[in-house]
């Protein structure tokens, strides 16, 4: 199975990001937690430079929370802070301004000698579908920004005021021009930062089978049964138990798969890192 997504708008945005990273201080990076590394865009890397980045390691409610820490001790390190965070949960982005104000103190002490308020102003990036709208929605208080539980929601740039003292730029989700690691690949498709319609659900919901047989979770939590280790046998299983079927008795595969794909994305398999 091929994957691989990126559209005109992609190309656009990261020519955007490029032209408007002067504009800032500080990088907010959204990764989805169920797979944190398979999120960072190396196209990115360049682009950002010496700037400093907040990750918010997102959705962390749909991660096993003793399996965070040593995500985010591997990204923190100078000039760069990671936390985790369920962007869903009331004012709980708060933590991201509050690291913000720590990686731009230079600059706010300096203004502040000249009697100034400092305004911070973060460009926020990640890949689609990582909920870096409903991270901005949630520093406001309310909605601002279009948000939405599929890849592709945001298409432009935004601004948005948060207080006197931030500012960020929501950014549309980019992914990267050739998705060249098929692990990576995999991942990304799993949680929902490829369209689906552009990779065969059917093919791909028999890849999540297999990785959550290899780590050893999920299916038999939400489908009752253990895993036999032959993912069309197993997605058959599922068709079954599910009521899944067609005339003359006839599994169906299309129905099973686009449901295998929505439990896990929707957390009903447990909290699970897709990463090890």
């Amino acid at each position: 199975m091929i994957i691989n997504w990126f559209p005109g708008h992609m190309t656009k945005s990261l020519r955007e990001i490029d032209e408007s990273i002067k504009l800032v201080d500080a990088i907010v990076y959204v990764l989805d937690s169920r797979a944190p590394f398979s999120c960072i865009n190396p196209s990115l890397n360049k682009v950002i430079g010496d700037k400093p980045i907040v990750y918010a390691l997102n959705k962390a409610d749909l991660v096993p929370e003793n399996e965070l820490p040593s995500r985010i001790e591997k990204l923190s390190g100078k000039g760069r802070i990671a936390v985790k965070l369920n962007s869903t949960a009331s004012n709980a982005a708060k933590i991201i301004a509050e690291k913000l104000r720590t990686l731009c103190a230079e600059k706010i002490e300096r203004k502040k000698a000249r009697g100034i308020n400092a305004v911070i102003r973060a460009m926020v990036i990640g890949v689609p579908n990582s909920g870096k709208s409903t991270l901005i929605n949630n520093l406001c208080g309310k909605a601002k920004t279009i948000t939405g539980n599929k890849a592709g929601v945001t298409r432009g740039q935004q601004w948005v005021r948060i207080n006197q003292y931030l500012e960020v730029l929501d950014t549309p989700g980019t992914l990267y021009p050739k998705l060249d690691n098929y692990e990576i690949a995999l991942n990304l498709a799993f949680i929902g930062s490829v369209r689906d319609e552009v990779v065969d659900t059917y093919e791909l919901s028999l890849e999540l089978i297999k990785k959550l047989t290899s780590l050893g979770k999920g299916i038999e939590s939400r489908y009752g049964f253990t895993p036999s280790g032959d993912a069309l046998q197993d997605l058959d299983t599922i068709a079954k138990k599910r009521g899944f079927i067609l005339k003359g008795g006839v599994a169906d595969y299309d129905r099973a798969s686009s449901a295998v794909l929505d439990d896990f994305r929707k957390g009903r398999m447990g909290k699970i890192i897709l990463e090890t």
